[in-house]
C-alpha cells in the first residue's frame, strides 16, 4: 500500500493559487465535519431539562455525555490504524455515515435508554471524524501551511464550546429538543458529499491482516479505564468496590494488550509510538491541553454566572476569548517553528500558558469579565503555540502509512486528558464545596463557597500548566543540532512530492 502527501513546498508553490483554491472546499468540508463532532459534545447541556420532561430518565441523563465521550475516545486508535491501511477517505466517510444514522435515531428516541444507546453510536462516528480531519490536513498541506490550517480546526472546537450550549437552548425553547439531532442531517450529507467529490486517494491495497484481537483488548481496556475516570466520584465513590473493580480490570486488560501486541506482526497500535520521545512528549502535551480546556470550559462559565453575576451569553463571550487566542497563535506558529524549530515554538506557548494561568489566581468575587477574558485569551495563545505545532512535528516525523496512527494517538491522549480532567477538577471542586457545604433555599451554592471551590480549580490549572511546561522542556533536539523540526534523533521524515492525492 502506498500513499503520500499532496505536493511538497516546491510543487505547491508552482501550482500557485489554483492549487490553494482546490483545497479550499475540502478544508471547508473538514471544518464542517469537525464542527458536527464538537458541537454534539456540548449541545445537549442546555437541552437536558426539555429531554427529561419529554422522555423521562432524569437519573440516567449524565450518560448522554459520558457515553459519547467514551465511544469516541476508545475508537480513535482503531480508526487511525485502519486509515493507514485503507486510506483516510473511506474511514472519514464511514464516521460521517455512522454519525448521520445515529443522529436520526437520537431524534426519534422515545426513552432515555434508547437515546443513550444512539448517543454511543454517535460517539463511534465521532471517533473517526476528528482524527481523520487532522490527518488529512497533514496529508494535503505542506509543513509551512499546517499550523495555520490546524488553527482553523482548533477554532472550530473552541467556537463549538460556546455555540453548542446556546444552540441547544434555542432549539429546546423555540422548536424541539429533537432538532439538536435532526440539524445534523443536512450538514452530514453536505460534508460527506464534499469529501467524496473533492478528495481522491491513490492507495495501493494489498491483502492485509487486521489485528481484531488487539482491537478488542484495547477497546475493552480503555472503555473500563475511561468509564472509571468519568463516573468515579459521580455514580460511585472513588474508594468503592465498583471503582476498584473497573479501574483494576481496565489496567489488567491493557497489560494483556501490551503483551499481546509485542508478538503481533501488524499490531492495531504499534508500540514504537511509545518509544519515540517526540511522539510521547507531544501526546502528553495534547493530554494536558485537553485537561486544561475541559477545566476552563466547565468552571469559567459557572464562576462568571454564579459568582460575578453575569448572564450566560456574556459568560460565553468571556470563554470565547480562549477560542480567539488559540487559532490566532496557531495560525502564526509557522513563523516560529520554521526558522527556529518546534521546540522553541512550544516553549513560547508554555510561557504564555503559565502567564495566563497566573492571571486566574487573583480572580475572586469582585473581579470582572474583562479580567477573566484576558486570562483566557493568554491561555488560548499559549495553547495555539503548543498543540498544533507539536502535532505537526509528530506527523512530519513519520511516513504516510504511519501518520494516521500518530495523529490518532495524539487525539486519543487529548480525549484521555479531557476524561481525567473532568474527574480531577470535579473532585477538587466537590471536595472544596463538601468541606463547607452550604446550599441556599433556591438550590444554588453560596457564591463565597463557589468562589473558594473555583479558586482551587484555578490553582489546579496552574499546576497543570507547570507540568505541561516541564514536558515541553523534554521535547527532543534533532540530529541537526537545533530544536526538533518534526523528528526525534532520527530526523524528520521526508515530504513526498508524488500525486498520491488529487483534489477537485
Amino acid at each position: 500500500m502506498r500513499a503520500g502527501n499532496t505536493q511538497d513546498s516546491a510543487t505547491a508553490s508552482a501550482s500557485g493559487v489554483g492549487f490553494r483554491s482546490e483545497r479550499g472546499p475540502l478544508l471547508v468540508a473538514l471544518m464542517l465535519s469537525t464542527s458536527l463532532v464538537a458541537i454534539d459534545s456540548t449541545i445537549i447541556a442546555t437541552a437536558v431539562p426539555s429531554i427529561v420532561s419529554s422522555i423521562g430518565g432524569f437519573s440516567e441523563f449524565p450518560w448522554l455525555f459520558s457515553i459519547y465521550l467514551l465511544a469516541q475516545a476508545v475508537t480513535v486508535p482503531v480508526y487511525a490504524k485502519l486509515a493507514d491501511l485503507f486510506g483516510r477517505k473511506p474511514i472519514i466517510l464511514v464516521g460521517i455515515g455512522l454519525f448521520l444514522v445515529a443522529s436520526i435515531l437520537c431524534g426519534f428516541a422515545t426513552n432515555m435508554v434508547m437515546l443513550i444507546a444512539f448517543r454511543a453510536v454517535q460517539g463511534l462516528g465521532a471517533g473517526a471524524v476528528q482524527p481523520m480531519s487532522m490527518t488529512i490536513v497533514g496529508d494535503i498541506y505542506t509543513l509551512s501551511e499546517r499550523a495555520r490550517v490546524q488553527g482553523y480546526l482548533a477554532s472550530v472546537w473552541g467556537a463549538s464550546s460556546v455555540v453548542g450550549p446556546t444552540l441547544g437552548g434555542v432549539f429546546s425553547e423555540y422548536i424541539s429538543w429533537r432538532w439538536i439531532f435532526f440539524i445534523n442531517i443536512p450538514l452530514c450529507l453536505l460534508a460527506g458529499a464534499m469529501i467524496r467529490r473533492r478528495l481522491h486517494e491513490n492507495v495501493e491495497r494489498s491483502r492485509v491482516h487486521i489485528d481484531y484481537r488487539g482491537a478488542m483488548l484495547l477497546t475493552t481496556g480503555l472503555t473500563l479505564m475511561i468509564l472509571g475516570l468519568l463516573e468515579g466520584g459521580q455514580s460511585w465513590a472513588w474508594w468503592s468496590v465498583p471503582s476498584a473493580v473497573i479501574l483494576v480490570g481496565g489496567v489488567a486488560i491493557l497489560i494483556i494488550f501490551y503483551l499481546y501486541e509485542r508478538t503481533e506482526a501488524t499490531p492495531i497500535l504499534p508500540l514504537w509510538v511509545f518509544r519515540r520521545r517526540l511522539l510521547v512528549t507531544s501526546s502528553l502535551i495534547s493530554g494536558g491541553v485537553g485537561a486544561a480546556v475541559i477545566g476552563l470550559s466547565s468552571y469559567v462559565p459557572s464562576y462568571l454566572q454564579d459568582v460575578i453575576g453575569v448572564g450566560p451569553v456574556l459568560a460565553g463571550f468571556a470563554l470565547a476569548a480562549l477560542t480567539l487566542g488559540w487559532p490566532l497563535s496557531a495560525s502564526q506558529a509557522g513563523r516560529i517553528y520554521l526558522p527556529y524549530g518546534f521546540k522553541h515554538c512550544a516553549m513560547a506557548g508554555a510561557v504564555l500558558l503559565l502567564i495566563g494561568s497566573g492571571l486566574l489566581l487573583p480572580l475572586g468575587r469582585h473581579s470582572n469579565v474583562p479580567e477573566v477574558a484576558v486570562a483566557c485569551f493568554v491561555i488560548g495563545l499559549g495553547m495555539g503555540f503548543m498543540a498544533a505545532p507539536t502535532m505537526i512535528a509528530s506527523q512530519a516525523s513519520v511516513e504516510w502509512n504511519q501518520r494516521g496512527v500518530v495523529t490518532g494517538n495524539n487525539m486519543f491522549f487529548r480525549s484521555m486528558g479531557s476524561a481525567v480532567g473532568v474527574a480531577v477538577f470535579g473532585a477538587i471542586a466537590n471536595r472544596s464545596l463538601g468541606a463547607h457545604a452550604d446550599v441556599g433555599p433556591d438550590g444554588h451554592v453560596n457564591p463565597d463557597l463557589l468562589t473558594h471551590a473555583v479558586h482551587h480549580v484555578f490553582i489546579a490549572v496552574g499546576v497543570l500548566a507547570v507540568l505541561i511546561a516541564i514536558v515541553v522542556m523534554l521535547l527532543p533536539y534533532d540530529s541537526r543540532g537545533g530544536d526538533s523540526r518534526g523528528g526525534d534523533s532520527r530526523g524528520a521524515a521526508s515530504e513526498p512530492s508524488g500525486d498520491d492525492y488529487r483534489i477537485e
